[in-house]
């Protein structure tokens, strides 16, 4: 045999045995982004991920080998490569639909994260896994040494293993996205089976279905949009996203919550990191954040200027109220992930000439190098406040939660500073929360657990522990932030040994740290969350589509499986009823709902549901009553209106309360906060115009509808213009027949 022959003979086996392992390792990596959109990204995750493509590769090599003994290697490959092709197309389509199937949120947390993984790749690891025997055996058939030959398919497939996972975690995901990069490898596979196998009339059959739903899952183009949602190929379109990139770390959205105010939200993969309402930065949304901002508030009374750090700078919510309310201050911020400082900016209101220091590196490397360059004689640096931010619900960087790093950043606060952290914790499980709180005191003198006090213990809430070597004074925090409606609870002593003594006293180090463990039924609690809110969405898509049977059933999934959204389910479920002219079952509905708010303890929607009852005794001709629940509804709404004062809605709702029980000149003021608040919504304007014109206040009444006239017209909303318009020369001739 020749030298170039020889060389042949080994290089396709290799080749073919190196691209098939970079593509399943590809496909690895990308399935751990894909999976996290839906799932988040946690030990269970990456658990199913790797253990699912390793099973994939098991079967493969199992059948591939018998494939091997039976088939002409050659055109076995060739029709390998095409189904695998085939199978990436079904990675999209499963993907887009398996998040959606409700009957998998119903298994236990690591069944629900195993089945989705192995339903949307299992299939295509199989198929690669089935490339390497194949191979094997055509090289072998060559007559080439056995042993070399064999060394060199194992050796080829690990290199393209390494190579498919450098490319792919350095590169592609950050470059290209994930489904882009499904597409391209579906490709390259459907051009192995080509070349393996030039003859097979199927294989260009399929190239030209590939291409045509290439072109629906990619194209720009309107209908290809449209048609690749339906086909699966996509992702619903969501027209409130704003922003969206695969970095390489995750999968970050901005989400726009609400026009008026223009109030978005930054995901990171699935979890809400924050909310803002742009151009209102001192507004502050998340409980954490209004605890950080008034416990900052509490300790620096007297500082103009602050030396501050933030470990995670997500949406930078948190370093751009630090900036606006000290702007003097150093606010460093250690960002790992550029692409979510790049969102922040795009997406979130975050300015390129903002003073805030962004250090896209770990944080512990971050904190590392600053102790390195004090040590060397260098810059000494101290803050005021750490606020660590970087922990999230289902992945926790545990190497920012030890003692060893905590000793560290004591250094770096001196004294005086203080450390601040935000954690996701169900107090009646508390095993995160008690080993945090004991891994602090080994650092710190003094260390506070401050949260919400609007949740039962057994939900999941967010928990702020402040540590400091000098003791703090925090009482009265709701004093220093300027939203009131800060309840808090401050743990005491008797709650923190609690808390300790659940989780055993132990001490997180960098050589035992076992964060998935202790966060496990926090995970759990929120895959429970997570169904509750789908029966929910579905509830309600139901109830617009008029299948209010349907609808009913999918409410009461939530009353069975979440006691928290109980409230909101019976009062849904009461409007439904109400349509169908089942008043008795309505009422025996809402009163539940009050009954489920009371053992909640969330009352919150009390006021929604005394007016629901009121409209309907109103029904029933049962006006005392009707009048009783209306005065309860008012009441709610005015103690809502105090936490909320710059809430259109709850001024809106409020409205109508008067106006039911006849207090319209309440009403009409009511109404007008609301349309302060939001000029451009028309239902409350007609609201306002009503209430005016049942006080006779026919002037004021005009003036409204003129507003409203002007304020559509520049709007281009005719049909509205016109409705204005049409208000007006009523009231115009009914003020000219009352002379």
């Amino acid at each position: 045999m020749s030298k170039t022959k020889g060389f042949l003979s080994i290089f396709i086996p290799s080749a073919t045995v190196f691209i098939s392992s970079a593509c399943i390792m590809i496909l690895e990596l990308v399935a751990s982004r894909l999976i996290a959109r839906h799932l988040g990204s946690s030990l269970y995750t990456w658990t199913s991920v790797i253990g699912v493509v390793l099973a994939g590769i098991t079967i493969g090599n199992y059948i591939g080998g018998r494939v091997a003994d039976k088939f002409l290697a050659r055109k076995a490959l060739a029709v390998i490569f095409g189904l695998s092709s085939v199978a990436c197309v079904v990675i999209v389509i499963l993907n887009n639909l398996v998040g959606d199937w409700i009957w998998l949120w119903q298994f236990s947390w690591p069944v629900r994260v195993f089945s989705h993984v192995s339903l949307v790749f299992l299939l295509p690891s199989v198929l690669l896994g089935m490339i390497s025997p194949v191979v094997a055996k055509m090289a072998l058939d060559k007559g080439l040494a056995t042993g070399r030959t064999v060394g060199d398919i194992y050796a080829w497939g690990a290199a393209g293993s390494i190579a498919g996972t450098f490319l792919a975690g350095f590169y592609l995901i950050a470059t290209m996205g994930t489904i882009k990069i499904i597409w391209i490898i579906g490709a390259a596979l459907l051009v192995m089976g080509v070349l393996y196998w030039a003859k097979l009339w199927v294989l260009y059959v399929w190239a030209a279905i590939f291409v045509a739903v290439m072109t629906m899952g990619m194209a720009p183009a309107e209908w290809a949009k449209e048609t690749g949602e339906g086909m699966a190929l996509r992702e619903k379109y969501d027209e409130s996203i704003l922003y969206e990139d695969d970095t390489q770390y995750c999968n970050v959205r901005v989400k726009r919550l609400s026009s008026t105010p223009d109030t978005r939200a930054f995901i990171q993969d699935k979890l809400r990191h924050s909310e803002i309402i742009i151009g209102d930065i001192g507004n502050l949304q998340f409980p954490y954040e209004q605890i950080h901002a008034a416990v900052t508030h509490r300790l620096t009374q007297s500082n103009d200027k602050l030396s501050t750090l933030v470990i995670g700078g997500g949406g930078y919510v948190f370093p751009r109220y630090i900036e606006k309310l000290w702007p003097e201050s150093r606010v460093d911020v250690v960002e790992i992930d550029p692409g979510v400082t790049k969102a922040a900016m795009e997406g979130f209101g975050l300015s390129e000439d903002t003073s805030i220091n962004t250090f896209n590196m770990d944080a512990r490397n971050y904190i590392d190098q600053l102790i390195h360059e004090e040590n060397s004689g260098g810059q000494k640096t101290r803050y005021d406040f750490i606020y660590e931010d970087a922990l999230a619900d289902y992945s926790i960087p545990y190497q920012l939660v030890t003692r060893e790093f905590n000793d560290k950043l004591a250094i770096l606060l001196g004294e005086t500073g203080v450390y601040m952290v935000e954690l996701i914790e169900i107090y009646n499980n508390g095993l995160f929360l008690g080993a945090y709180i004991n891994t602090l005191e080994q650092t710190f003198d003094h260390v506070y657990v401050i949260t919400t006090d609007d949740l039962p213990r057994t939900e999941r809430n967010t928990f702020v522990v402040v540590a400091s070597m000098r003791q703090l004074d925090l009482t009265n925090l709701k004093d220093y932030y300027k939203r009131k409606d800060l309840g808090l609870w401050y743990l005491d002593e008797t709650d923190i040994a609690e808390l300790k003594e659940k989780a055993g006293n132990i001490t997180l180090t960098d050589n035992f740290v076992p964060v998935e463990n202790l966060i496990s039924p926090v995970v759990r609690k929120s895959a429970i969350d997570f169904l509750a809110a789908e029966y929910l969405m579905r509830a309600k898509k139901f109830a617009n589509q008029e299948e209010f049977d349907e609808s009913l059933r999918m409410y009461q999934n939530v009353i069975d499986l979440d006691p928290l959204q109980a409230t909101q389910a019976h009062n849904d479920m009461a409007i439904i009823l109400s349509k169908q002219n089942k008043i008795d079952e309505a009422i025996e509905s809402l009163y539940k709902a009050l009954e489920a708010s009371e053992k909640s303890k969330l009352s919150e929607q009390d006021a929604s549901i005394h007016y629901n009852l009121g409209q309907l005794f109103n029904k029933l001709d049962k006006s005392q009553k009707a009048t009783e629940h209306f005065e309860k509804a008012i009441k709610g709404y005015r103690q809502r209106i105090v936490k909320e004062p710059r809430s259109a809605a709850i001024w809106e709702s409020l409205g109508d309360a008067l106006a039911e029980n006849g207090r319209f000149s309440e009403a009409s003021e009511a109404f007008s906060k609301a349309l302060e608040l939001n000029p451009i919504n028309p239902t409350v304007r007609i609201k306002l115009i009503k209430s005016l014109e049942f006080q006779n206040r026919i002037d004021e009444a005009i003036g409204v509808a003129e507003k409203g006239f002007k304020v559509m017209s520049q709007m281009q909303q005719t049909e509205l213009a016109m409705k204005f318009k049409e208000f007006m020369d009523y009231l115009k001739y009914k003020k000219q027949i009352a002379k």
